[in-house]
C-alpha cells in the first residue's frame, strides 16, 4: 500500500460518511466501502475480486446519476477516489517507465 492509496481511501470514507443515508442507502454505502477495501488491499488487478468490486461501484454510481440522486461530477469524483485506492495508477506508472 502506498501513501496515495491510503489518502484515496480516506477520501472515500469521508465522502460516504458525509453524505450518509441522505444520499446513499446502507447497501450502497457497503458497496462503495467494499470496493475501496478490496482495491486498497489488492496487489494487482489480475484478481477477479478487485475487478468485480470496482465494477459494482461503477454500476452503482451510474444508477445514482441516472436516478438524479447524484450529480455526474460528484459520482465521478467518488469513483475516481475508489479507483485510486487500488494499484491501477502505480501499475500504469511502472508500465510507462
Amino acid at each position: 500500500m502506498t501513501n496515495d492509496r491510503a489518502k484515496a481511501y480516506r477520501r472515500v470514507v469521508r465522502t460516504v460518511r458525509e453524505v450518509g443515508p441522505a444520499k446513499l442507502w446502507p447497501s450502497e454505502q457497503a458497496c462503495i466501502r467494499e470496493a475501496a477495501d478490496t482495491l486498497l488491499f489488492c496487489r494487482d488487478l489480475d484478481g477477479e475480486d478487485a475487478r468485480a468490486a470496482f465494477s459494482a461501484a461503477a454500476t452503482l454510481t451510474d444508477r445514482l446519476i441516472d436516478a438524479g440522486r447524484w450529480t455526474s461530477s460528484g459520482a465521478c469524483r467518488l469513483l475516481d477516489d475508489v479507483w485510486a485506492c487500488g494499484p491501477g495508477t502505480a501499475m500504469l506508472d511502472a508500465v510507462a517507465a
